[in-house]
Protein backbone atom coordinates (compact mmCIF):
# COMPACT_ATOMS: atom_id res chain seq x y z
CA UNK A 1 0.00 0.00 0.00
CA UNK A 2 3.04 2.00 0.72
CA UNK A 3 4.14 1.38 -2.52
CA UNK A 4 1.17 2.23 -4.08
CA UNK A 5 0.80 5.83 -2.04
CA UNK A 6 4.50 6.60 -3.21
CA UNK A 7 3.68 6.27 -6.51
CA UNK A 8 0.72 7.66 -6.75
CA UNK A 9 2.32 11.10 -5.22
CA UNK A 10 4.97 11.04 -8.08
CA UNK A 11 3.02 10.55 -10.63
CA UNK A 12 0.63 13.64 -9.67
CA UNK A 13 4.11 15.76 -8.71
CA UNK A 14 5.18 14.69 -11.91
CA UNK A 15 1.66 15.35 -13.60
CA UNK A 16 1.68 18.52 -11.72
CA UNK A 17 5.27 20.00 -13.68
CA UNK A 18 4.56 19.09 -16.80
CA UNK A 19 1.48 21.00 -16.50
CA UNK A 20 3.19 23.70 -15.24
CA UNK A 21 5.60 23.74 -17.86
CA UNK A 22 3.08 23.65 -20.71
CA UNK A 23 1.18 26.35 -18.93
CA UNK A 24 4.33 28.46 -19.10
CA UNK A 25 5.06 27.45 -22.47
CA UNK A 26 1.46 28.41 -23.64
CA UNK A 27 1.61 32.00 -21.51
CA UNK A 28 5.29 32.66 -23.37
CA UNK A 29 3.83 32.02 -27.06
CA UNK A 30 0.96 34.16 -26.22
CA UNK A 31 2.94 37.20 -24.73
CA UNK A 32 5.34 36.60 -27.61
CA UNK A 33 2.60 36.67 -30.24
CA UNK A 34 0.88 40.23 -28.72
CA UNK A 35 3.98 41.45 -28.73
CA UNK A 36 4.64 41.31 -31.94
CA UNK A 37 1.25 41.91 -33.48
CA UNK A 38 -0.47 43.76 -31.08
CA UNK A 39 2.08 45.84 -28.96
CA UNK A 40 -0.22 48.57 -28.41
CA UNK A 41 -3.36 47.84 -26.81
CA UNK A 42 -4.90 51.40 -27.82
CA UNK A 43 -5.06 50.38 -31.34
CA UNK A 44 -5.11 46.51 -31.47
CA UNK A 45 -7.02 43.73 -29.36
CA UNK A 46 -5.40 40.72 -28.50
CA UNK A 47 -6.61 39.36 -25.03
CA UNK A 48 -6.18 35.47 -25.90
CA UNK A 49 -5.72 32.93 -22.82
CA UNK A 50 -5.10 29.49 -22.23
CA UNK A 51 -7.38 27.49 -19.72
CA UNK A 52 -7.09 24.02 -18.86
CA UNK A 53 -9.85 21.66 -19.45
CA UNK A 54 -9.38 17.98 -18.50
CA UNK A 55 -6.60 16.76 -20.20
CA UNK A 56 -6.10 20.04 -22.85
CA UNK A 57 -6.11 23.21 -22.81
CA UNK A 58 -8.67 25.85 -24.78
CA UNK A 59 -7.20 29.09 -26.13
CA UNK A 60 -10.35 31.56 -25.40
CA UNK A 61 -10.73 35.41 -25.78
CA UNK A 62 -10.86 38.20 -28.81
CA UNK A 63 -9.23 39.94 -31.49
CA UNK A 64 -9.19 42.19 -34.32
CA UNK A 65 -6.36 40.35 -35.68
CA UNK A 66 -7.13 37.06 -37.32
CA UNK A 67 -3.21 36.91 -38.65
CA UNK A 68 -1.87 37.14 -34.89
CA UNK A 69 -4.48 33.69 -33.87
CA UNK A 70 -3.12 31.76 -37.30
CA UNK A 71 0.62 32.76 -36.22
CA UNK A 72 -0.11 31.72 -32.39
CA UNK A 73 -1.75 28.44 -33.09
CA UNK A 74 1.18 28.04 -35.97
CA UNK A 75 3.43 28.60 -32.92
CA UNK A 76 2.16 26.68 -30.85
CA UNK A 77 1.50 23.59 -32.93
CA UNK A 78 5.50 23.73 -33.72
CA UNK A 79 6.06 23.27 -30.04
CA UNK A 80 3.65 20.56 -30.43
CA UNK A 81 1.64 22.04 -28.37
CA UNK A 82 -2.23 20.87 -28.65
CA UNK A 83 -5.21 23.19 -28.10
CA UNK A 84 -9.02 23.63 -28.97
CA UNK A 85 -9.19 27.18 -30.55
CA UNK A 86 -12.30 28.82 -29.01
CA UNK A 87 -11.03 32.62 -29.99
CA UNK A 88 -13.83 34.82 -31.21
CA UNK A 89 -12.35 36.59 -34.08
CA UNK A 90 -13.92 40.30 -34.59
CA UNK A 91 -15.83 41.40 -36.11
CA UNK A 92 -18.50 39.75 -34.28
CA UNK A 93 -20.63 37.57 -36.39
CA UNK A 94 -23.93 38.89 -34.33
CA UNK A 95 -23.41 42.18 -35.83
CA UNK A 96 -25.15 40.33 -39.24
CA UNK A 97 -22.50 42.60 -41.34
CA UNK A 98 -22.86 45.61 -39.89
CA UNK A 99 -19.67 45.66 -39.38
CA UNK A 100 -19.31 49.71 -40.30
CA UNK A 101 -20.83 52.77 -39.14
CA UNK A 102 -20.57 56.73 -39.52
CA UNK A 103 -20.95 59.12 -36.48
CA UNK A 104 -24.02 61.20 -36.55
CA UNK A 105 -23.86 63.22 -34.18
CA UNK A 106 -21.64 66.74 -34.23
CA UNK A 107 -19.41 65.18 -31.62
CA UNK A 108 -19.28 61.23 -30.03
CA UNK A 109 -17.99 60.70 -26.40
CA UNK A 110 -15.77 57.31 -27.05
CA UNK A 111 -15.12 55.87 -23.48
CA UNK A 112 -13.37 53.27 -23.17
CA UNK A 113 -15.74 51.10 -21.26
CA UNK A 114 -19.60 50.43 -22.28
CA UNK A 115 -20.70 52.88 -20.33
CA UNK A 116 -21.06 56.59 -19.96
CA UNK A 117 -19.58 56.92 -16.51
CA UNK A 118 -16.41 55.53 -18.05
CA UNK A 119 -12.75 57.47 -18.82
CA UNK A 120 -13.51 59.79 -22.06
CA UNK A 121 -11.47 57.99 -24.65
CA UNK A 122 -11.04 60.39 -27.48
CA UNK A 123 -13.97 61.56 -29.64
CA UNK A 124 -15.13 61.16 -33.18
CA UNK A 125 -16.84 64.15 -35.21
CA UNK A 126 -20.14 63.63 -37.42
CA UNK A 127 -19.71 62.03 -40.48
CA UNK A 128 -16.37 59.93 -38.97
CA UNK A 129 -16.81 56.35 -40.80
CA UNK A 130 -15.62 53.82 -37.99
CA UNK A 131 -15.59 50.11 -37.54
CA UNK A 132 -17.53 47.96 -35.55
CA UNK A 133 -16.07 45.07 -33.80
CA UNK A 134 -18.90 44.04 -31.33
CA UNK A 135 -22.20 44.95 -29.54
CA UNK A 136 -22.63 45.06 -25.76
CA UNK A 137 -26.07 46.22 -25.20
CA UNK A 138 -26.42 49.73 -26.56
CA UNK A 139 -22.95 50.36 -27.08
CA UNK A 140 -20.43 49.28 -29.99
CA UNK A 141 -16.94 48.86 -29.53
CA UNK A 142 -15.21 50.80 -32.85
CA UNK A 143 -11.94 51.37 -34.22
CA UNK A 144 -11.75 54.89 -35.91
CA UNK A 145 -9.47 55.95 -39.04
CA UNK A 146 -6.42 56.17 -36.64
CA UNK A 147 -7.39 52.96 -35.33
CA UNK A 148 -8.30 53.82 -32.00
CA UNK A 149 -10.31 51.38 -30.16
CA UNK A 150 -13.37 52.47 -28.01
CA UNK A 151 -17.09 52.27 -27.15
CA UNK A 152 -19.70 54.66 -28.53
CA UNK A 153 -23.57 54.63 -27.69
CA UNK A 154 -26.15 53.90 -30.32
CA UNK A 155 -27.31 57.52 -29.77
CA UNK A 156 -24.08 58.46 -31.48
CA UNK A 157 -23.65 56.22 -34.46
CA UNK A 158 -25.49 54.50 -37.95
CA UNK A 159 -24.38 51.13 -38.36
CA UNK A 160 -23.95 50.02 -42.07
CA UNK A 161 -22.73 47.04 -43.94
CA UNK A 162 -19.74 47.59 -46.42
CA UNK A 163 -22.25 48.51 -49.41
CA UNK A 164 -23.98 50.68 -47.31
CA UNK A 165 -21.00 52.57 -46.60
CA UNK A 166 -19.38 52.75 -49.99
CA UNK A 167 -22.67 53.88 -51.18
CA UNK A 168 -22.24 57.04 -48.73
CA UNK A 169 -18.78 57.31 -49.75
CA UNK A 170 -19.64 57.82 -53.42
CA UNK A 171 -21.73 60.68 -53.19
CA UNK A 172 -20.84 64.29 -52.62
CA UNK A 173 -19.99 65.92 -49.05
CA UNK A 174 -19.47 69.59 -47.84
CA UNK A 175 -16.95 69.42 -44.48
CA UNK A 176 -17.71 72.42 -42.12
CA UNK A 177 -14.95 74.72 -41.53
CA UNK A 178 -16.64 77.13 -38.87
CA UNK A 179 -15.03 76.45 -35.54
CA UNK A 180 -18.74 75.62 -34.00
CA UNK A 181 -22.41 76.72 -35.44
CA UNK A 182 -25.58 75.38 -36.45
CA UNK A 183 -27.65 73.30 -39.09
CA UNK A 184 -31.21 74.73 -40.15
CA UNK A 185 -34.26 73.06 -41.30
CA UNK A 186 -34.49 75.87 -43.89
CA UNK A 187 -31.96 78.08 -45.87
CA UNK A 188 -32.87 80.65 -42.88
CA UNK A 189 -30.22 80.87 -39.91
CA UNK A 190 -33.53 82.42 -38.08
CA UNK A 191 -35.33 78.89 -38.85
CA UNK A 192 -35.70 75.63 -36.56
CA UNK A 193 -31.75 74.31 -35.51
CA UNK A 194 -31.01 70.86 -36.79
CA UNK A 195 -28.42 70.21 -34.86
CA UNK A 196 -25.22 72.03 -33.84
CA UNK A 197 -21.98 70.98 -35.87
CA UNK A 198 -18.29 71.73 -35.27
CA UNK A 199 -14.87 71.69 -37.60
CA UNK A 200 -14.33 68.92 -39.45
CA UNK A 201 -18.18 67.88 -39.80
CA UNK A 202 -18.53 65.71 -42.76
CA UNK A 203 -22.31 65.65 -44.28
CA UNK A 204 -23.75 64.35 -47.35
CA UNK A 205 -24.31 66.87 -49.95
CA UNK A 206 -27.89 66.37 -51.72
CA UNK A 207 -28.11 70.34 -53.39
CA UNK A 208 -26.98 73.53 -53.75
CA UNK A 209 -29.92 76.43 -52.88
CA UNK A 210 -29.20 79.64 -52.85
CA UNK A 211 -26.35 80.65 -50.03
CA UNK A 212 -26.66 76.88 -48.37
CA UNK A 213 -25.70 73.82 -48.57
CA UNK A 214 -29.09 71.02 -48.73
CA UNK A 215 -27.51 67.96 -46.61
CA UNK A 216 -28.64 64.79 -44.92
CA UNK A 217 -27.19 63.62 -41.59
CA UNK A 218 -26.19 59.60 -41.56
CA UNK A 219 -29.36 58.91 -39.83
CA UNK A 220 -31.52 60.84 -42.54
CA UNK A 221 -32.06 63.80 -40.92
CA UNK A 222 -32.49 66.76 -43.78
CA UNK A 223 -30.79 69.89 -43.00
CA UNK A 224 -29.43 73.30 -44.19
CA UNK A 225 -25.81 74.84 -43.97
CA UNK A 226 -24.50 78.10 -44.63
CA UNK A 227 -22.15 78.33 -47.53
CA UNK A 228 -20.75 81.05 -45.55
CA UNK A 229 -19.26 78.15 -42.76
CA UNK A 230 -18.76 75.09 -45.13
CA UNK A 231 -17.04 74.02 -48.18
CA UNK A 232 -17.50 71.60 -50.86
CA UNK A 233 -15.53 68.69 -49.58
CA UNK A 234 -13.51 67.94 -52.73
CA UNK A 235 -12.83 71.45 -52.95
CA UNK A 236 -11.36 71.77 -49.37
CA UNK A 237 -9.30 68.70 -49.82
CA UNK A 238 -7.40 70.13 -53.18
CA UNK A 239 -6.70 73.42 -51.74
CA UNK A 240 -6.00 71.93 -47.92
CA UNK A 241 -2.29 70.77 -46.72
CA UNK A 242 -0.12 71.38 -43.65
CA UNK A 243 1.80 74.09 -44.61
CA UNK A 244 3.07 75.99 -41.75
CA UNK A 245 1.31 79.02 -42.37
CA UNK A 246 -1.83 77.35 -42.41
CA UNK A 247 -1.09 75.04 -39.44
CA UNK A 248 -0.38 78.01 -37.45
CA UNK A 249 -3.60 79.73 -38.52
CA UNK A 250 -5.59 76.94 -38.03
CA UNK A 251 -3.98 76.07 -34.17
CA UNK A 252 -4.41 80.40 -33.18
CA UNK A 253 -8.35 80.15 -34.01
CA UNK A 254 -8.76 77.63 -30.75
CA UNK A 255 -7.02 79.83 -28.52
CA UNK A 256 -8.79 79.44 -25.57
CA UNK A 257 -10.68 76.44 -25.97
CA UNK A 258 -10.94 75.08 -23.07
CA UNK A 259 -8.86 71.90 -22.07
CA UNK A 260 -10.86 68.52 -21.77
CA UNK A 261 -9.20 64.95 -21.02
CA UNK A 262 -10.06 62.91 -24.01
CA UNK A 263 -10.96 65.90 -26.41
CA UNK A 264 -10.55 66.09 -29.91
CA UNK A 265 -12.41 68.60 -31.09
CA UNK A 266 -13.61 72.21 -30.86
CA UNK A 267 -15.93 71.56 -27.96
CA UNK A 268 -12.63 70.80 -25.85
CA UNK A 269 -9.27 68.89 -26.55
CA UNK A 270 -6.28 67.56 -24.25
CA UNK A 271 -2.92 67.72 -25.43
CA UNK A 272 -2.60 65.71 -28.09
CA UNK A 273 -5.93 65.99 -29.23
CA UNK A 274 -5.78 69.59 -30.36
CA UNK A 275 -2.22 68.30 -32.34
CA UNK A 276 -4.49 65.90 -34.10
CA UNK A 277 -7.44 68.35 -34.39
CA UNK A 278 -5.21 71.30 -36.00
CA UNK A 279 -3.51 68.64 -38.29
CA UNK A 280 -7.18 67.12 -39.28
CA UNK A 281 -8.43 70.76 -40.36
CA UNK A 282 -5.38 70.47 -42.68
CA UNK A 283 -6.05 67.58 -44.30
CA UNK A 284 -4.18 64.89 -42.01
CA UNK A 285 -5.09 61.93 -39.51
CA UNK A 286 -2.27 61.86 -37.19
CA UNK A 287 -2.20 59.55 -34.04
CA UNK A 288 -4.49 59.81 -31.53
CA UNK A 289 -2.22 59.92 -28.11
CA UNK A 290 0.88 62.07 -27.37
CA UNK A 291 2.77 58.51 -26.89
CA UNK A 292 1.50 57.36 -30.39
CA UNK A 293 2.48 60.81 -31.88
CA UNK A 294 6.01 61.34 -30.55
CA UNK A 295 7.15 57.80 -32.89
CA UNK A 296 5.93 59.48 -35.92
CA UNK A 297 7.60 61.90 -38.38
CA UNK A 298 11.32 63.20 -38.53
CA UNK A 299 13.59 63.46 -35.49
CA UNK A 300 14.17 67.63 -36.18
CA UNK A 301 15.78 68.06 -32.23
CA UNK A 302 16.57 66.44 -29.01
CA UNK A 303 18.99 68.64 -27.59
CA UNK A 304 16.56 71.65 -26.89
CA UNK A 305 18.76 73.53 -30.29
CA UNK A 306 15.33 75.17 -30.78
CA UNK A 307 16.57 77.20 -34.15
CA UNK A 308 16.57 73.75 -35.96
CA UNK A 309 12.50 73.83 -35.66
CA UNK A 310 9.51 74.77 -38.11
CA UNK A 311 6.49 75.88 -37.74
CA UNK A 312 4.27 72.99 -37.33
CA UNK A 313 7.01 70.75 -35.67
CA UNK A 314 5.67 68.93 -32.93
CA UNK A 315 7.36 68.96 -29.46
CA UNK A 316 7.04 66.29 -26.45
CA UNK A 317 7.34 66.49 -23.42
CA UNK A 318 7.86 64.09 -20.21
CA UNK A 319 9.88 62.41 -18.60
CA UNK A 320 13.62 60.85 -19.89
CA UNK A 321 14.24 57.06 -19.46
CA UNK A 322 16.79 55.89 -16.77
CA UNK A 323 18.73 52.89 -16.09
CA UNK A 324 15.81 51.54 -13.89
CA UNK A 325 12.40 53.69 -15.93
CA UNK A 326 11.35 53.78 -19.30
CA UNK A 327 10.44 57.13 -20.93
CA UNK A 328 6.92 58.34 -20.13
CA UNK A 329 5.25 61.03 -22.95
CA UNK A 330 3.04 62.99 -21.21
CA UNK A 331 2.80 66.29 -22.80
CA UNK A 332 3.00 67.64 -26.51
CA UNK A 333 2.45 70.76 -28.10
CA UNK A 334 3.33 72.79 -31.89
CA UNK A 335 5.82 74.93 -32.62
CA UNK A 336 4.85 78.28 -34.13
CA UNK A 337 8.51 80.11 -34.54
CA UNK A 338 9.78 82.84 -31.92
CA UNK A 339 10.82 80.92 -29.58
CA UNK A 340 7.12 79.80 -29.37
CA UNK A 341 4.99 76.56 -29.14
CA UNK A 342 0.89 76.60 -28.97
CA UNK A 343 -0.36 73.97 -27.02
CA UNK A 344 -3.52 72.59 -24.57
CA UNK A 345 -2.60 73.26 -21.09
CA UNK A 346 -5.65 74.73 -18.71
CA UNK A 347 -6.83 76.08 -22.25
CA UNK A 348 -5.12 76.69 -25.31
CA UNK A 349 -2.51 78.99 -25.15
CA UNK A 350 0.78 79.98 -26.70
CA UNK A 351 4.39 79.23 -24.24
CA UNK A 352 7.61 80.85 -25.08
CA UNK A 353 10.95 78.50 -24.78
CA UNK A 354 12.55 81.89 -24.26
CA UNK A 355 13.36 82.43 -20.35
CA UNK A 356 13.54 86.58 -21.06
CA UNK A 357 9.87 86.05 -22.53
CA UNK A 358 6.43 86.92 -19.99
CA UNK A 359 4.72 83.20 -21.28
CA UNK A 360 7.97 81.42 -20.58
CA UNK A 361 7.51 78.13 -19.82
CA UNK A 362 10.07 76.51 -17.76
CA UNK A 363 8.13 73.52 -16.52
CA UNK A 364 8.09 72.67 -20.43
CA UNK A 365 10.89 73.00 -20.98
CA UNK A 366 12.82 71.50 -18.33
CA UNK A 367 10.47 68.10 -19.07
CA UNK A 368 11.63 68.76 -22.80
CA UNK A 369 12.03 65.59 -24.83
CA UNK A 370 12.26 66.44 -28.06
CA UNK A 371 10.59 67.54 -30.77
CA UNK A 372 9.27 65.15 -34.33
CA UNK A 373 8.21 66.91 -37.99
CA UNK A 374 5.47 65.59 -39.64
CA UNK A 375 4.69 67.97 -42.60
CA UNK A 376 5.35 65.83 -45.45
CA UNK A 377 6.24 62.94 -44.04
CA UNK A 378 5.68 59.36 -45.82
CA UNK A 379 5.20 57.98 -42.16
CA UNK A 380 2.61 55.10 -42.42
CA UNK A 381 1.12 55.52 -39.38
CA UNK A 382 -0.11 59.73 -41.21
CA UNK A 383 -3.16 59.64 -43.19
CA UNK A 384 -2.76 61.92 -46.16
CA UNK A 385 -6.68 62.56 -46.87
CA UNK A 386 -5.60 63.42 -50.10
CA UNK A 387 -3.95 60.17 -50.30
CA UNK A 388 -6.23 57.73 -48.81
CA UNK A 389 -9.91 58.28 -48.99
CA UNK A 390 -11.43 58.20 -45.54
CA UNK A 391 -14.27 59.79 -46.09
CA UNK A 392 -15.24 60.15 -49.89
CA UNK A 393 -13.89 57.30 -52.70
Amino acid sequence: MKVFLKCFVLFLFIGCKNDAIKEEALTGEILSIKTKYAPDKRVALFNIEAIKRNESYVLKGESNLPEAVIALKDSLKAAKINVVDSIQILPSAELHGKTFGLITISVANLRSNPKHSAELATQALLGTPVKLLKKEGSWALIQTPDNYLSWVDDGGIVEMSSSELAFWKSNPKIIYTNISGSTYLSTDTQSQVVSDIVAGGILELLVEEKDFFKVKYPDNRIAFVSKNEAQLYDDWLQKTKPTAASLIATSKKLLGLPYLWGGTSTKGVDCSGFTKTVYFLNGMVIPRDASQQVNTGELTDETKDFDKLLPGDLLFFGRKATDSTLEKVVHVGMWIGNNEFIHASGQVKISSMDKDSPNFDADNLNRYLRSKRIINSEDVSLINLIKTPVFKD
